[in-house]
């Protein structure tokens, strides 16, 4: 017969769940760039084989007869009818062409912003990345005043749709905030990259839990190689996410380092899934 002092050694020795995983909802996608389908349905099957819970969908760089590519609503159907069919979400979309058309400074760029909110919601995604790189990276008080100023009402037009508008750039989460701030809108978030953060030299451990999730709108997961190989304390990142409570998705945004994308996706996915209990 088990005795009671049995039962309380057994379970001392058992080792234990992380703990900041229990009042988490987190959801890991994918996106179809990192897939190698930008903009292309068959990344949403994909995604679901390898097992991920959503994918990001590209909205497209080039305009079609002066639309976005993914302003076309048979393209639409298709996806949303993938998206069925494989019971995974459209986890977000990305609005690409901002790195065409910088948002710190072109009215075109304004344009496929407000193009994009409607397209993201015929899609169910719920949030849009805007992302700030290259010649469009935001560089000074005059861009981050410039950009919070164009999304007052961007921002009020996505509220009225539900979406999420993220940004995506290389500047700190203060200075995001800044933005945030001066749209006056609660549509506008971070959309918070912890590989891209990194690289410009701000401390993740310390900005994830400063923004706290009604802040936040996503997640990019990615290091140098994979997931949890890099220069990133991966755990730590994880446990300050994880801690937050946060109910969205956590998008991979992983290179193949073996060139086999599909067993570079599965192995950064099964490290990633340690830590979301």
């Amino acid at each position: 017969m088990i005795t009671r002092r049995q039962i309380l050694l057994a379970a001392l020795a058992a080792p234990a769940a992380p703990a900041f995983g229990k009042t988490s909802k987190l959801q890991i996608g994918v996106t179809d760039w990192n897939l190698r389908l930008s903009g292309k349905v068959e990344a949403v099957a994909l995604a679901a084989k390898l097992g991920f819970q959503g994918v990001e969908v590209s909205l497209g760089r080039t305009p079609v007869d002066g639309k976005l590519p993914m302003d076309n609503a048979t393209l639409q159907t298709e996806y949303l009818a993938a998206a069925k069919a494989q019971k995974i979400a459209l986890a977000g979309t990305c609005l690409d062409i901002l790195h065409v058309n910088c948002g710190k400074n072109e009215k075109l760029a304004l344009k496929w912003i407000a193009d994009g909110i409607p397209i993201t919601k015929k899609l169910n995604a719920r949030v849009m990345l805007m992302p700030f790189f290259g010649k469009c990276e935001l560089a000074s008080n005059v861009d981050y005043d410039y950009l919070g100023d164009a999304l007052k009402e961007l921002g009020k037009e996505a509220e009225k749709a539900g979406i999420e508008l993220g940004l995506e750039n290389t500047i700190s989460a203060r200075n995001n905030v800044r933005i945030m701030e001066r749209s006056q809108s609660e549509a506008v978030k971070v959309y918070y990259d912890v590989g891209n953060s990194t690289r410009w030299g701000h401390d993740i451990l310390e900005e994830i839990p400063w923004l706290g999730a009604k802040r936040i709108c996503q997640f990019h997961l990615k290091d140098q190689g994979y997931i949890g190989e890099g220069k990133i304390d991966f755990p730590a990142a994880m446990k300050r996410i994880m801690e937050l409570g946060f109910e969205g998705f956590a998008n991979l945004e992983t290179g193949s380092p073996s060139n086999s994308i599909e067993n570079d996706m599965k192995k950064n996915l099964e490290y990633v899934r340690k830590f979301v209990a």
